[in-house]
């Protein structure tokens, strides 16, 4: 790491003023040469902040250079054959940080062409235009301060004033504050360490623990009979006075009861629950059955059904931003995030109102109870983990924090030391990482397993797909030739290139796109997958059938209601009231044969294990939200081996599709179970799709 004041490596002392030209120099060497350098760091897994500095320098003056040759400022030696080999050159540059970037999650961040840029990289870009004998553009003057937006609508529900009027002098609890670690950062203090935790996870191999050490649950097993060992041994750790957890069971194995449970052995009240707005009722239900004594309130709309004194406050993320200002200030000893996952993108307006609830909870509370719900924490990449360990106080924007960074002192290693990984990830586990699997602690729920349907789309509508399809790749091949791509040797970075490009452009242009395919797949599918239902119902028992689109469930609806097939149906439009009475009616009445569910709005926090029998009429996109929808079913109370249809769309991009999610799981059994599956690179299936498209084609 560079000392202040010590010049980098790679950026040449600038000549002196007189001695400059404003040709361009060999800035196109500097840039080749500094790739390597950066190249080789990363291959000595030393990929420090400095390096990272630099990475993103010469990947902003790369782009400059490829629009400036392209737009034909070429100086000069501005003929058409120079400035090809030129373009070739950067090329090559252009694949070595690709494949550099591989190897560093923060790397490929700096890729991006929205990522902010630091003081120190415009610094440093600098440096190098000047050391290759450019005279850099005067430094823009940074743009005027926006406008502060106008404050979001906030209320204060009625109750709840009345219970501030009642108890003006609600004092914070401070008796926990005491406890906090206060030791200083020495020897790991100007090391970067949130890149080197995260990749911890990343390479960890079988038989790495996923899970803290837990109590023995004989205790809370005699208190609350009906809790399984594997939940109450979690309670355990809460009465033994442990606060931070990041409770990552699989689906189906009770978090919300052992987050109740918790609670009520830790004192955590009054306790805020922030829920998917599917959940709310389930979450009262629950309540209801293990902490009987404590009140429970929901927060809908505005609030104005809200009990000011109650123990438990459920909210959805939905509307939290207009009662995160009284949530502040309410006294909560306790915040449970159900479905955590639902944060990871620490930019969205529910992941900082999240935030910022458990930092204004915190300095009211010296040891708050912080629980992050969720089967899946990892859905994209290792970066999930970010806004949920920031959620914790695990770490900050830029560090680890408190009992982390000190137990980080403690091992005595920095991330220069091989054994820095292994003893890094159990520091963090120890913090709270909570992960068991339905196979390690309920054996007696059945197995289950994903059989795919192929579905051959016939008449119009399916020929029209397969037209739509050869019509976009011939696209893709079309940019791909027009970027000077060969088709002797297909070139991934540029492949990759176009599909990202089509990507964007799918998102803000109307004509056919994979997003509309997809779609447009969903519909020809939704007859046979509906057809199937219907049979499995007649000789199977109870089905839950799950789509993406609306217009999908209502044909398979219509379909339900032609043959006579008694079905309920749950969506995301609906009042709470509305989506529990379906719930029940699917649970409890024989004559309601099929739920029909959106993918959305249904595959998280429902109990359907009536159902031993799932049809997927639509594919997701993430292998975790399919794994959630499955584990509607397949969960504690399952007496029966579940079956997911995933109904395929042969000889169409839907069964590459498929492919690529099966891909995906290989992320949280690799960082969360000490699988030696391997990760797949962060980038979307959507990408993926379109990559496979275009190689195909080329090949």
């Amino acid at each position: 790491m560079a000392r202040p004041g010590q010049r980098r490596s790679g950026a040449r002392r600038p000549a002196p003023r007189n001695q400059r030209s404003r040709t361009r120099g060999d800035v196109i060497a500097l840039l080749a040469g500094t790739a390597r350098e950066i190249e080789a760091a990363a291959q000595r897994g030393r990929v420090t902040p400095a390096v990272r500095t630099k990475f993103h320098a010469v990947a902003l003056l790369l782009r400059e250079e490829r629009a400036r040759l392209r737009a034909g400022d070429a100086g000069k030696a501005g003929t058409e054959s120079h400035r090809t080999e030129q373009l070739k050159r950067l090329d090559g540059i252009a694949q070595i940080l690709a494949t550099t970037a591989v190897r560093d999650v923060e790397l490929m961040a700096l890729l991006a062409e929205d990522t902010v840029v630091a003081d120190s990289v415009r610094s440093l870009k600098r440096e190098m235009l000047l050391s290759a004998g450019i005279e850099p553009a005067p430094e823009e003057a940074p743009p005027p301060a926006e406008t502060p937006a106008a404050p979001e609508r906030r209320v204060v529900p009625q109750s709840v004033a009345t219970r501030q009027l009642a108890t003006p002098f609600l004092a914070p609890d401070y008796s926990g504050f005491a406890q906090r670690s206060t030791a200083r950062p020495r020897r790991l203090a100007s090391w970067e360490l949130l890149g080197p935790l995260l990749s911890s996870f990343e390479r960890a191999g079988s038989g790495d623990p996923a899970c803290m050490e837990l109590p023995p649950p004989e205790a809370m097993t005699a208190r609350y009979p009906k809790l399984m060992a594997h939940q109450a041994q979690l309670v355990a750790a809460a009465a033994a006075g442990h606060r931070t957890f990041l409770l990552a069971d699989e689906p189906g194995l009770g978090k919300t009861a052992q987050a109740l449970l918790a609670a009520e052995a830790a004192g955590a009240y009054p306790l805020l629950a922030v829920v998917p707005n599917v959940v709310k009722t389930n979450w009262a239900r629950e309540a209801g059955l293990w902490t009987p004594h404590r009140a429970v309130t929901i927060v809908q709309g505005n609030g104005d059904t809200v009990d000011g004194y109650a123990d438990i406050v459920v909210v959805n993320y939905e509307v939290l931003d207009r009662h995160v200002g009284w949530l502040g200030d309410f006294g909560f000893r306790g915040m449970v995030v159900d479905e955590a996952h639902f944060i990871k993108n620490k930019t969205s307006q529910r992941s900082q109102h999240v935030l910022e609830l458990a930092e204004r909870i915190r300095s009211r509370t010296g040891q708050p109870l912080l629980m992050a719900l969720t089967g899946t924490p990892l859905i994209n990449d290792i970066d999930d983990f970010r806004a949920i360990w920031q959620f914790l106080g695990w770490i900050d924007d830029t560090k680890p924090l408190g009992e982390l960074m000190h137990a980080l002192e403690e091992t005595d290693l920095t991330p220069a030391d091989p054994g820095f990984y292994p003893a890094a990830r159990r520091c963090v586990i120890d913090r709270g990482i909570v992960r068991r699997r339905k196979v390690d602690v309920a054996a007696d729920i059945p197995d289950r397993r994903i059989a795919d349907l192929p579905v051959e789309l016939d008449g119009s509508a399916g020929r029209s797909i397969r037209a739509a399809e050869r019509s976009l790749t011939r696209r893709l091949v079309e940019q791909y030739t027009l970027a000077g791509g060969s088709t002797d040797r297909v070139d991934q970075v540029l492949v990759r290139r176009i599909a990202r490009a089509e990507l964007k452009d799918s998102t803000t242009t109307s004509g056919e796109n994979v997003f509309s395919m997809m779609r447009r797949i969903g519909q020809a599918k939704a007859g046979p997958a509906a057809d199937y239902a219907a049979q499995l119902a007649r000789s199977a028992g109870k089905v839950v059938f799950f789509a993406k689109h609306v217009d999908v469930m209502d044909e398979a609806e219509e379909i339900f209601a032609k043959q006579g097939v008694g079905f309920a149906s749950i969506r995301g439009d609906q009042t709470p009231k509305t989506r529990q009475r379906n719930i029940d009616a699917f649970v409890n009445d024989p004559d309601v044969a099929i739920a029909v569910c959106s993918l959305t709005a249904a595959g998280v926090g429902l109990n359907l294990q009536v159902a031993s029998n799932v049809v997927l009429a639509e594919l997701s996109w993430t292998d975790a939200e399919q794994t959630q929808a499955i584990d509607r079913s397949h969960r504690i109370g399952q007496t029966e081996p579940v079956t997911a249809w995933r109904i395929i769309a042969a000889q169409t991009v839907d069964a590459r599709i498929a492919e690529l999610i099966d891909t995906k799981a290989g992320l949280a059994a690799r960082a969360l179970d000490g699988s030696d599956s391997e990760i797949v690179p962060s980038a979307d299936v959507q990408l993926e799709a379109l990559v496979a498209l275009l190689t195909e084609a080329l090949g």
